[in-house]
């Protein structure tokens, strides 16, 4: 599409004059523009969707909500797209793939997910994405990318770029997934541990704006912690740093993947948690997803105590590293105020007073897409580099 041409008529003239409003104001919504133009509602939103039709402006990465703001769905961010150095992010989940194009900025033009259990099917899981990827490249016309993050749902060594534990991701184990995915794509290729990747979004674009010191817990199909302090992303020796799902629960006998029992993993995460509430409904759909679960004494009750099993390590945790956050993200984290109540309740009970009276509980604000929001973030801050 040609967005040089006509734009000498009235209509076109508003539209430049709206991008330029925007070039000049960085990320602003909707109402930001009706404000800064004086012009109309409709006549900004039928601008804007003609810049976003263009490829010229990307909307989403919700503006946080702030006093005042209501209590109605966030406004969407819109940016100007920085063609001179696009990027590209991945998220593998234990069972999904989410792939975005980024711009100059480190800000998601567009996205695209796949539901997939990578765990058994590593080279397949990679060939998806690699294909998802080239297909968002071919819709939104960007030929030139400088740089792809990735985030893998495992421990990945620091030193050698090798997947090391072979009960997490069995069919990754001694697989460098930067060099599989940079043979895939002709890209230069950065990996990283989805949990860190997910404490990147919140430190730079989430919850974890204002702390320098917090940790952010990944609660899905897996469970991980996300280390920041003094302001970075804290890895450990040798990369490993976070890996809390087979942290042992006394006096649980459930069995993990890992193939021990009684982990946080096979006690608090999805699959179990979704297996209580089906216990507890018998006429809960087979099929049904979390988004589905009956908001019931019995379900909250279920959530909650998923919490207090959480918070129980999360408190050894603080006791440890005396964090001013833990953020609570991931699917079971994106239920709400049970499962962070729970949280909450148990490290006021365990944690050292002084600790837990100076520690915040927060939920993810970037939900179930910090780890692709931090994977955004991060290429575009290697793009700049």
């Amino acid at each position: 599409m040609d967005v040089t041409s006509d734009r000498s008529s009235p209509r076109n003239r508003t539209r430049e004059e709206i991008f330029r409003v925007m070039q000049g104001g960085g990320a602003l919504t909707r109402a930001h523009l009706v404000e800064a133009t004086g012009l109309s509602r409709s006549t900004v939103n039928h601008a804007v969707s003609r810049l976003i039709a263009e490829g010229r402006v990307a909307e989403g990465d919700p503006a946080a909500k702030g006093p005042g703001s209501g209590s109605g769905r966030p406004a969407g961010v819109l940016r100007c797209i920085s063609r001179r150095s696009s990027s590209a992010a991945l998220d593998f989940g234990h069972n999904h793939i989410n792939v975005a194009v980024v711009d100059g900025s480190g800000h998601m033009i567009a996205q695209r997910r796949a539901d997939l259990d990578i765990d058994l099917c590593a080279a397949q899981a990679m060939d998806a994405a690699a294909e998802m990827l080239r297909a968002l490249r071919q819709d939104h016309d960007i030929d030139d990318l400088s740089t792809v993050v990735v985030g893998i749902p495992g421990p990945l060594d620091s030193a050698s770029g090798l997947v090391r534990s072979p009960t997490i991701l069995s069919s990754w184990v001694g697989l460098d997934p930067r060099r599989e995915l940079e043979h895939r794509l002709g890209l230069r290729v950065h990996v990283e541990n989805d949990a860190v990747l997910g404490a990147y979004g919140e430190l730079r674009r989430g919850a974890g704006r204002g702390y320098t010191d917090f940790l952010y817990v990944k609660v899905s199909h897996g469970i991980g912690a996300g280390i920041v302090l003094g302001g970075e992303p804290y890895r450990g020796s040798l990369g490993f740093a976070g890996e809390i799902g087979h942290t042992p629960l006394p006096g649980y006998t459930e069995l993990c993947r890992c193939g021990r029992r009684g982990c946080l993993e096979a006690v608090v995460s999805v699959s179990p948690v979704m297996a209580q509430v089906a216990h507890t409904h018998p006429n809960l759909d087979p099929d049904a997803s979390l988004a589905d679960l009956p908001d019931d004494a019995t379900t909250r009750r279920i959530l909650n105590d998923a919490g207090r099993m959480l918070g129980g390590v999360l408190s050894v945790l603080s006791n440890l590293l005396n964090p001013a956050a833990l953020i609570i993200g991931g699917e079971l984290g994106a239920m709400g105020s049970p499962l962070l109540e729970g949280v909450a309740s148990a490290v006021q009970h365990n944690a050292q007073p002084a600790i837990a009276a100076s520690l915040d509980i927060l939920p993810a604000q970037l939900g179930q897409n910090a780890e692709l929001v931090g994977a955004a973030a991060l290429a575009g801050a290697l793009a700049r580099s």
